[in-house]
Formats: C-alpha cells, sequence, structure tokens
C-alpha cells in the first residue's frame, strides 16, 4: 500500500487555491477515480454536491517518500463532464489542434524594491 495525495484547484474567488487528501492505494497503477464534496471547496452547492478528481499526472512525492505519489486531478461532474473550474479540459482540443507546433513558456519574475517598510520608485 502507498500514499496518493489527489491534489486539485478548487473554485475560490478570486483566487482558486490547491486542494488535497490522501488515500491508500495498491500500487502507483491503481489510481482510480474519487468522489469529494465540492460544497466544502466552492465547486457546488450543497444540495447536488459529489464532484470526481480524475487522476492526470503523478510522480513521487519527495516529502513522504516510501512510494508515496502525488496526483494531479482534473475535476468532473459526475456524468464525466469537465467542471467549470476544470480550465485545463478544453485545452486538450487547443493542444490537438496546434500539436504540430512547439509551445513557447516564459516565466516572469516581478521585483519591488524597498527601503525600510516603503517602496521605492
Amino acid at each position: 500500500m502507498i500514499k496518493a495525495e489527489y491534489i486539485w484547484v478548487d473554485g475560490s474567488e478570486p483566487t482558486r487555491k490547491l486542494r488535497s487528501k490522501t488515500r491508500m492505494v495498491g500500487d502507483k497503477s491503481d489510481l482510480p477515480e474519487w468522489s469529494f464534496d465540492g460544497s466544502s471547496t466552492n465547486q457546488a452547492e450543497g444540495h447536488s454536491s459529489d464532484l470526481l478528481l480524475r487522476p492526470m499526472f503523478q510522480c513521487d512525492d519527495p516529502i513522504r517518500g516510501n512510494g508515496a505519489r502525488l496526483v494531479l486531478c482534473e475535476v468532473f461532474h459526475p456524468d464525466g463532464t469537465p467542471h467549470p473550474t476544470n480550465t485545463r479540459a478544453p485545452l486538450r482540443a487547443v493542444a490537438e489542434r496546434h500539436q504540430a507546433q512547439e509551445p513557447w513558456v516564459g516565466i516572469e519574475q516581478e521585483y519591488v524594491m524597498f527601503k525600510g517598510a516603503r517602496p521605492l520608485g
């Protein structure tokens, strides 16, 4: 048995947060979908709150070690349709349409210089 930390993005506004919960699984190839209560993550109303976590990527957990896994998930409705907070789902169609192109990724960092407690500039 290994610990699998299911991780997803919630529906908090204005800034979404990462959520997670841990499940014991037989091995790293045994990662089933897992339901959760979307009303506690701002992703559903209380009267109809069951949502599904679908594993999309997994890797070793560098903190826990001992075979533990980090499992990145997307959120789906019980009928299999992507939840509105699942912004990765529509990206798949775009990625397929442009698969012949190589994506460019840039990292931007911003800095603020301070003198004491006051920003300069």
